[in-house]
């Protein structure tokens, strides 16, 4: 599978609650699980910095994570850059 990385940056607009972010986030979440199945979402992780939140998602094909990514800026009120990336490892025995 392709390795994607997913930074996104939050509209200060998107939620006025803590409470309601977690709540928007959930509903984003189902949403991407049902109309991406074959994206494998790895994990996510909050940051500090340029962006917000920082996803791992794999997939074999890229329509899968480009569908995500306008679920995320549609409903997740998100501004996003995807990165395609390879494990370490991969790219150290290719060279």
């Amino acid at each position: 599978m392709a390795h994607y990385v997913i930074l996104s940056r939050i509209s200060p607009d998107a939620v006025k609650e803590p409470a309601d972010f977690r709540k928007l986030a959930q509903r984003v979440s189902a949403e991407i699980k049902e109309q991406c199945p074959g994206l494998n979402w790895k994990d996510s992780y909050a940051t500090y910095g340029r962006f917000d939140v920082v996803d791992l998602v794999e997939t074999d094909d890229p329509r899968e994570v480009q569908r995500a990514v306008m679920l995320l800026r549609a409903h997740g009120h998100e501004s996003t850059e995807t990165l395609a990336a390879t494990p370490w490892k991969e790219f150290i025995g290719a060279l």
